[in-house]
């Protein structure tokens, strides 16, 4: 009796270990997803089965090596579903790959048809692809999505994961978000992304005011607003709001990207005031200065300075002692003319009771000074 075994590779293998799942056939071939990038095992065997007796043959085990060179696969892959609109999914290349690898991203789901191949591509700080994938379905009952990452080239080894796409949904920010004050009251309103209903998403508000400059956050389950009682005056608040899905609808526990942050109220400017108190004592203290200044400026024009007659006196004199040094003592009467504005004659009176012939040749005992 021959046995013929025919073994059939799905482009989109799953995880699948033949040690803990038997099967007993009479077709001649059987079908099973595998991983492209791990080694796996094959074992089978012939069994007759005749009145309850049982006679099975020897295992015949054969194995299929992975593909590709070891460290050749991308690693780090991760993926996000956004908004149950679009994936984006981005990797590393393995250590071993080489500058020119061309990493190629193929996505397949039950129910999808053939494989797809993304088609945007990101090329930065990591590998990526972006491509569209929206399931319909309203009892959160998504199928496994899998993923395929290889390059055209032989040595590079193909990675495929699955994955469960509840649990990597993230969704998409608040929109349009408000914030008023009614009173000592602040009332933040936004609208939820469109694509999840008001049951799915959970909220965190955050606030942030300028007079403590602290962060608070705050949970907001099934609501699309939230109150804020006893806000300050002369306070700026600023607010912003991300979503969370609930668990009861998905298990991702990705938050949404914060929303664009709304701010109201108003903060008084002390810097102007510290201004002021530095620069007004400044300004009276040169307003001061410049004003002695002109004061003193103007005492002078007023009242002219009145000169000392001992300082003149004294000139006077000092002048005269260095003109007579230049006159000749021989003559009755010297007059020096010095080279200056005042004039000073000197004059020589003679004594009347020394005027005898024998002191004719003597000079003059006495002088007196008149100033013209």
């Amino acid at each position: 009796m021959g046995f013929h075994e025919e073994t059939e590779y799905v482009f989109f293998p799953q995880l699948f270990d033949f040690h803990n799942n038997p099967e007993c056939t009479r077709n001649l071939f059987r079908e099973e997803d595998m991983s492209l990038n791990e080694e796996v095992h094959f074992k089978v065997r012939s069994e007759c089965t005749f009145e309850n007796i049982s006679e099975p043959s020897d295992w015949v085990e054969i194995s299929t090596p992975p593909k590709g060179a070891a460290g050749t696969d991308a690693v780090a892959i991760n993926c996000i579903w956004h908004n149950l609109e679009y994936v984006v999914c981005t990797w590393l290349p393995g250590p071993n790959a080489s500058a020119s690898t061309n990493y190629t991203l193929y996505y397949w789901y039950e129910g999808m048809g053939n494989p797809q191949q993304c088609q945007n591509y990101i090329y930065k700080d990591d590998f990526g692809c972006i491509f569209n994938f929206s399931i319909p379905n309203s009892t959160y009952m998504y199928p496994s999505i899998s993923i395929l990452i290889r390059d055209n080239s032989e040595e590079i080894r193909p990675v495929c994961i699955n994955k469960n796409p509840t649990t990597i949904v993230k969704p998409g920010p608040p929109r349009n978000v408000t914030i008023s004050k009614i009173d000592n009251e602040l009332n933040i309103e936004w609208q939820k992304p469109s694509t999840f209903p008001s049951t799915c998403l959970a909220y965190q508000v955050e606030l942030k005011d300028s007079k403590s400059n602290s962060t608070k956050q705050h949970e907001v389950k099934h609501s699309t607003n939230f109150q804020f009682p006893s806000v300050h005056p002369n306070t700026i608040y600023i607010v912003k709001v991300r979503a969370m899905l609930e668990v009861v609808c998905y298990s991702s526990n990705l938050w949404s990207d914060w929303s664009e942050e709304k701010s109201i109220g108003e903060k008084t400017d002390f810097s102007i005031y510290t201004v002021l108190i530095l620069t007004v004592p400044l300004i009276v203290a040169v307003a001061t200065v410049i004003l002695l200044m002109y004061l003193k400026r103007l005492k002078i024009l007023i009242y002219p300075q009145i000169p000392d007659p001992r300082k003149i006196i004294k000139r006077m004199f000092g002048e005269q002692n260095e003109d007579s040094l230049n006159c000749s003592g021989d003559d009755f009467l010297n007059v020096c003319i010095p080279d200056k504005e005042e004039i000073h004659y000197l004059v020589c009176i003679e004594n009347p009771e020394s005027s005898t012939s024998e002191n004719k040749d003597q000079k003059c005992p006495a002088l007196q000074v008149k100033a013209m």
